[in-house]
């Protein structure tokens, strides 16, 4: 039996088209998939990802844990409230998730993980924190709602605590203000401004009615899809997974390679590749008239061969575009493989689409 959040009902209400993601029933659409689209670039929308987990990770030991853990260092987050986004990977540098991790204490961090590696994220933890002095906390007493979009804030300011309002007001983008029942982090995965905002299960219907009653738009996982592909942001398990590494994947920036006596899982691994000719992760924006999709043959003049990992119709573009890893060395005119022809496509640096503006 698929596994639901506490807003299913809302779903239902609102007559949302309900489809098995990750083993849970989640709304790929309401009305319809380009209007939810539209309303993020546009205005407000808004998204249930209850189906995700929280983890809090608190100790004396918390610190250090992280830092062994993640190829990004938790060190950067000078100050409580501060935010960043890193992959968790294997000795061999295969990504087992990525995640955003909040610094909510001196000894505290709180991570936010990706639904389907949930359990797998959790074991992990579990067992590097053994002799950490640190708990591993899955918060599933808590969901997640996403607001994005250039109103979210706006929308969404009224119906928070009336003490938590000017500071989420404030909020810098990778940073979070919280009181005792709402976590708001100034984090998304649409390339507009907006909020993630962590809650009990039962105070999840009467933020996403105030939303609604306040012209925030629901959205579904169709929409998310295609906004997180303009905004050139990966997914796990498609873009990802533990097969690749994340130089390969697009993610070379977000490793912390200093300081260099920081010895984090999967560092060596790391350091075996880099700088050598391993897979490119490139963008790409079809020419002519079709639609990309994952697993399409990519090829370049000089030989160079790959595929793409994501890639759809982009409604704020009008054009289709796709992520794609590609062999090293490719030079020349690119071409995608759609239903055995050869279409023409440029090679672009993600993101597609920012704040609402078009950037190749």
């Amino acid at each position: 039996m698929l596994r639901t959040t506490a807003l299913h009902a809302e779903h239902q209400r609102l007559d949302a088209r309900l489809v098995d993601f990750a083993g849970w029933d989640m709304p790929i659409q309401y009305a319809s998939q380009l209007d939810e689209h539209h309303a993020v670039r546009r205005d407000a929308g808004m998204f249930d990802v209850a189906h995700m987990s929280a983890v809090d990770v608190e100790g004396p030991g918390a610190t250090g844990l992280l830092r062994k853990l993640l190829a990004n260092d938790v060190a950067k987050l000078a100050t409580v409230g501060r935010a960043l986004y890193s992959t968790m990977l294997r000795e061999d540098a295969g990504i087992l998730d990525d995640l955003i991790v909040y610094r909510t204490s001196d000894q505290a961090y709180r991570l936010v993980v990706n639904a389907g590696t949930t359990d797998k994220d959790l074991a992990w933890l579990r067992a590097q924190a053994e002799g950490h002095a640190v708990t591993v906390r899955h918060r599933d007493d808590l969901g997640i709602l996403a607001v994005q979009g250039p109103n979210a804030r706006a929308k969404t300011l009224p119906l928070l605590p009336q003490a938590l309002r000017e500071p989420a007001a404030a909020l810098k983008p990778f940073h979070a203000a919280w009181d005792d029942r709402v976590f708001v982090g100034a984090t998304g995965y649409t390339g507009e401004d907006g909020f993630e905002l962590i809650l009990p299960h039962d105070d999840l219907v009467a933020l996403w009615r105030g939303l609604e009653a306040a012209g925030v738009a629901p959205c579904g996982l169709g929409a998310r899809d295609t906004l997180r592909l303009e905004a050139g942001m990966n997914l796990y398990g498609q873009d990802m997974d533990e097969t690749r590494h994340p130089l390969e994947s697009g993610l070379g920036w977000t490793i912390g390679w200093q300081p260099d006596d920081r010895d984090f899982i999967g560092r060596a691994a790391l350091q075996r590749v880099k700088g050598t000719a391993h897979d490119q992760f490139i963008g790409l924006l079809l020419e002519g008239r079709g639609v990309l999709r994952a697993h399409m043959p990519v090829r370049f003049a000089n030989g160079v061969r790959g595929e793409t990992t994501s890639g759809g119709f982009a409604p704020s573009l009008k054009q289709s575009i796709a992520l794609a890893r590609v062999a090293a060395g490719s030079e020349g005119a690119c071409e995608v493989e759609i239903r055995g022809q050869w279409l023409p496509a440029r090679v672009v640096k993600p993101p597609f689409v920012r704040n609402g503006k078009a950037l190749v």
